[in-house]
């Protein structure tokens, strides 16, 4: 039967798998707008393609955040201890592209939104980096002492695989990003999107491709559970691949699915490679947080089980509702918020 702490481990891991899913076209949209649009209006399109979820997408992460704290503290006080800087830094960068996606609008002056779309730029590549470069050191491992106290400096944590994490992260939300605009748009620059998505897409693949390698080698997260579990970044393989023939054909909706899945599979398999540990001690196995010696006590799990239960189908039906609303593609003659 499936404990509680086994319980909220996968529901932490389901809160960051949606945040990545949703709030992955969000960062791919920010990124790539900046060169997608040739004109003003071009761009302001853009930004209105994601301008009713990007807030509440963002949220998952804050929920994952939160979760996180109130089950595991052991994993929370440690993880947001040792990456301080970067999760200072994504804070920053996700403050500075809320404000610019309500301010951008506010004065018709060019260096006003310019400087404010180098802030879109800006805020949706970083958080996705940053957050490839912490997941990519939790896999791999870092340096946790007896104490449940990372050890070591910043620099550390910019190896050579996490930062080609990080860069595998801000490729694939670039694609999901192209695919939604296809979604969301039309006419020339739902063209230019898919031309973009086509163009990029191996390049990103052998990216991919390159660090999934890199990922086999460095970490046990493929196997640990047993050589079985290598099928979840073969079937994500096997979804990018399906992905651009979509995107070939113009069956933009199944595009989308499939870049979606290719997230879901990607990050699932690091929630169930790092299973039971929840970060990996690079000093010594004795040190490995788990959902065991890192959780909070059985009373406070049960009470927040069933609050959590109570609460999140409403959640989740209002998001879904909300996408229902806004499902219209936008065009040229449409008014924008953003």
């Amino acid at each position: 039967m499936l404990s509680l702490n086994e319980f909220w481990f996968i529901l932490v891991a389901v809160l960051f798998v949606g945040f990545f899913f949703l709030e992955g076209f969000d960062f791919g949209v920010g990124i790539t707008a900046r060169f997608l649009g040739r004109t003003d209006r071009e761009r302001r399109i853009l930004i209105n393609t994601i301008g009713p979820y990007w807030d509440a997408n963002e949220v998952w992460l804050i929920t994952a955040g939160g979760a996180m704290f109130a089950a595991f503290p052991e994993w929370y006080a440690t993880l947001f201890s040792g990456f301080y800087i970067p999760f200072v830094v994504l804070l920053l960068a996700l403050i500075a592209r809320g404000v610019a996606f309500e301010f951008r609008g506010k004065m018709d002056h060019g260096a006003w939104k310019k400087a404010w779309d180098a802030a879109i730029f800006i805020g949706s590549l970083l958080p996705p980096f940053l957050l490839g470069v912490v997941f990519a050191n939790l896999i791999r491992g870092v340096p946790i002492d007896g104490n449940k106290e990372m050890l070591g400096s910043l620099f550390d944590l910019l190896n050579g695989y996490a930062l080609t994490g990080g860069a595998a992260t801000v490729l694939l939300c670039m694609l999901h990003g192209l695919v939604f605009i296809t979604l969301r748009t039309t006419g020339e620059l739902r063209d230019r999107a898919r031309k973009a998505a086509r163009d990029l897409g191996p390049a990103i693949a052998a990216f991919l491709l390159m660090f999934a390698v890199m990922t086999y080698v460095s970490t046990d997260i493929y196997t640990v559970h047993g050589p079985q579990w290598i099928a979840l970044p073969l079937l994500a393989g096997a979804a990018l691949v399906m992905a651009g023939r979509f995107i070939k054909r113009q069956r933009d909706g199944w595009a989308f699915v499939m870049t979606g899945a290719v997230i879901i599979l990607s990050m699932s398999s690091v929630f169930i490679g790092l299973f039971p540990r929840v970060m990996i001690s690079s000093l010594s196995p004795d040190f490995h947080l788990t959902v065991f010696n890192a959780a909070s006590g059985a009373y406070s799990l049960k009470v927040m089980t069933y609050v959590s239960l109570t609460i999140l189908p409403f959640v989740l039906g209002y998001q879904i509702w909300s996408y229902y609303v806004f499902r219209k593609r936008i065009d040229d003659k449409e008014h924008l918020e953003y």
